[in-house]
């Protein structure tokens, strides 16, 4: 038990949401700012019925929301966000969001005496590499709004890090699981594919299904969460992946196979964004301690598993 308090932006979504119950579980007092835009109450719901969570209906572009949210907060987890897809349809809104929203966030810790921020960057700052497999130090190449205003945030921590707020940079790669959205421009194809074989059709993969990600697990990513939170590392950045790529054939494959299912995918022709993806690990393993535990194979016949059992959740 302990009586820190710790904020998480976004906690009612989909890896905000796992992360509140962890930090439940381990006692902190938690306290969670989301506009449910992209989320859901209900995920928090039994921890707010159980007087567990102070839930805060507000939006990180208004600082009196966040104001009223990190008053006397020891830690803050920055994980509200604009995905991929929509900041390439609503690119304004992207950067009203996720970098003006991200400077509201870190100002306001550090006005307020905040101990750590973990902030929730991403693997797609890199953009398409020309090597594998990524390390921290790799080139930066954002091609969407989101992946731009991902590593203009990034580079805003570093500024306030110099008057005097202590941060850890976590750069998410392909994050799937239990509760994952529908809207995910690279994971949203589990879900698709599952659907299709329910239905009793072949999975259909934009491309020749070569393009391959480092998909990880939503409960590892909670683990590297944690351990950013606790560790003596400080101002410092970090991959969460598992360093094992998957591709979209192989992904398909496995998910046919957790379903019992004997198909091929059908392919569909289509530029792709990123063609591979495999995170170098190493600098999180060393300083962080952490090391991703759940398998691709896993992993998936879990998340089959609950889509099938809950379908209204993944529509």
């Amino acid at each position: 038990m302990t009586d820190e308090t710790v904020l998480v932006t976004g906690g009612a979504g989909f890896i905000g949401s796992h992360l509140v119950d962890q930090l439940i579980a381990e006692g902190y007092n938690v306290r969670v700012l989301d506009n449910l835009s992209r989320s859901s109450k209900k995920y928090v719901q039994h921890h707010i019925n159980c007087g567990k969570l102070e839930f805060i209906d507000g939006d990180v572009r208004y600082e009196d929301a966040i104001k009223r949210a990190i008053k006397g907060v020891d830690y803050v987890f920055h994980e509200a966000a604009i995905c991929i897809n929509r900041s390439m349809y609503y690119p304004k809104e992207s950067m009203d969001i996720n970098l003006a929203g991200s400077q509201n966030v870190f100002r306001l810790a550090l006005e307020h005496g905040v101990k750590r921020v973990v902030f929730a960057s991403s693997a797609s700052i890199y953009g398409d590499p020309t090597k594998l497999p990524m390390g921290e130090d790799s080139e930066f190449k954002p091609i969407t709004p989101y992946c731009v205003s991902k590593l203009a945030s990034e580079f805003l921590l570093k500024f306030y890090a110099r008057e005097g707020l202590e941060f850890n940079v976590l750069r998410y790669f392909n994050v799937y699981g239990l509760r994952q959205k529908t809207d995910a421009y690279y994971t949203s194809v589990i879900i698709k594919f599952v659907q299709n074989l329910m239905h009793d059709q072949p999975p259909v993969i934009q491309g020749d299904g070569s393009q391959s990600m480092d998909f990880v697990n939503v409960r590892d990513v909670v683990r590297a969460n944690m351990l950013a939170l606790k560790s003596q590392a400080k101002n410092d950045f970090f991959n969460v992946g598992t360093g094992k790529a998957t591709s979209i054939k192989e992904l398909a494959l496995h998910i046919a196979d957790a379903m019992g299912k004997k198909v091929e995918p059908i392919f569909s022709p289509r530029e792709v964004l990123v063609k591979e993806r495999r995170a170098a690990t190493e600098k999180a393993e060393r300083m962080l301690g952490f090391k991703a535990q759940v398998s691709i194979k896993d992993g998936i016949t879990e998340v089959v598993q609950d889509i099938v059992k809950h379908p209204e959740l993944y529509y």
